[in-house]
């Protein structure tokens, strides 16, 4: 009897150790996310992100999918309470800073020794805060160049499409304007085009290192007188265009820039004509926009493991690929390129990876801070780009003005500058 009750016991331990090696991961776990918010994309995030984690590692995830305000007021409240409820959040890079500022964020250490995946640095970077990792970079959107294959023949001798210049730029543009008849280069600078972006974001950084700060600098000006002899060989029909996909498409032009929403179409409808590459450098680097959006841990957390896992799983590659092709958004990763199928999310997605991995690249993210005078920013360099380019107004004089109006707009709201 002493000897079945010693077998029992000894059955009953193994049992026991096997169930919570079994079940380490066996939880349940809270995503909080101002990511996916509409209902399409949180259908596709529950049934074709999550699931398959769940079904992979026993942890289930609450998703919780909601707008900036909510998702501030709750995991601040969590924070001060002393009780988080949430144990993972996804958000955009310019949110993190509240986040960190109310003590919300986690310090993930090394996240380059996660094995599997190689974080493009500009973004690991930009998760380091007061000292610490406090987000994996999760998902990007950006502005890319595209031309039609026609225009490769008439590319400046020794330019290379993945390190272009703003001048080898000019020259292409030239050359294609007057070997083929007429302008081939297009700028969606129409009433709901994205062309503001390029100015702030591209061109402002790449030749004065700055956004904002520069703005009426010596190096402003010499951009400017860029802008004005560029025009020289841009479609007249770019005032109109608020998208590129359709001038591209009807080979109304064979070189143009856009977001890469906006470029799509295009590339579906014709992917074995198009090739789309980084946006070209400037004097002081390759700059291009970014709306980066990070993934974390709360510092509140019981689950950090749990956690860890699912911020794994959401950037490993073939992840990342069932993300852009779920929503559009791009990898975060090297990696994640080579799991893309030929196609046009693949060219798209390589011109994006290429741009990010720059060794000259100067990431500009977008202003945050200027609440409802938010829609203020932009049109004051499309107005700058009208005044001096469109009308031919004095570059110093318009832009001493139009410094005037965009440095109080900062001041009066109270906001930091942008990156860079």
């Amino acid at each position: 009897m002493t000897v079945l009750r010693k077998a029992s016991s000894l059955y009953l331990l193994v049992f026991l150790v096997v169930c919570l090696a079994g079940s380490a991961f066996a939880q349940e776990i809270t995503f909080s996310s101002t990511q996916f918010v509409p209902i399409e994309e949180q259908e596709f995030a529950r049934n074709h992100l999550l699931a398959p984690f769940t079904e992979q590692t026993g942890i289930k995830v609450n998703l919780i999918c909601e707008d900036d305000g909510p998702f501030f007021d709750r995991l601040t409240a969590e924070a001060r309470a002393g009780k988080a409820v949430s144990d993972v959040f996804g958000t955009l890079h310019g949110n993190v800073p509240i986040l960190v500022a109310e003590g919300v964020a986690a310090d993930l250490g090394d996240i380059t020794a996660i094995p599997g995946r190689t974080y493009i640095s500009e973004f690991v970077n930009l998760g380091q805060m007061d000292g610490k990792q406090v987000y994996v970079p999760w998902m990007q959107a950006t502005y890319v160049m595209m031309a039609n294959k026609k225009a490769l023949d008439y590319l400046p001798e020794g330019a290379d499409l993945n390190a272009l210049t703003y001048e080898e730029l000019l020259e292409w543009a030239k050359v294609l304007y007057e070997e083929t008849g007429g302008p081939k280069l297009g700028l969606p600078a129409g009433p709901s085009g994205l062309f503001g972006r390029m100015l702030h974001g591209y061109l402002y950084p790449s030749f004065t290192g700055y956004q904002v700060s520069a703005f009426n600098s010596p190096e402003a000006v010499a951009m400017w007188e860029y802008l004005k002899e560029l025009n020289k060989y841009v479609h007249p029909s770019t005032g109109i265009w608020a998208s590129m996909s359709d001038p591209l498409l009807f080979e109304e032009v064979w070189l143009a820039w856009d977001h890469t929403a906006r470029l799509t179409a295009a590339v579906r409808e014709k992917p074995e004509e198009f090739i789309a590459f980084p946006a070209p450098a400037g004097p002081k680097g390759r700059a291009f926009i970014t709306v980066l959006t990070g993934i974390g841990v709360t510092k509140g957390s019981e689950n950090f493991d749990a956690a860890m896992e699912l911020i794994k799983y959401l950037t490993s590659p073939d992840v990342q690929v069932k993300v852009l092709e779920g929503t559009g958004f791009f990898p975060t990763t090297l990696e994640a390129v080579d799991h893309i199928p030929d196609g046009p999310e693949k060219i798209l997605a390589d011109a994006v990876s290429r741009q990010a991995a720059s060794p000259d690249a100067i990431v500009s993210l977008l202003p945050v801070g200027l609440g409802g005078r938010t829609g203020e920013f932009v049109p004051l360099y499309v107005d700058t780009y009208q005044a001096i380019v469109v009308m031919n107004r004095p570059i110093q004089e318009t832009l001493d003005a139009q410094w005037a109006l965009l440095k109080d707009l900062f001041e009066s709201m109270g906001a930091e500058y942008p990156n860079p």
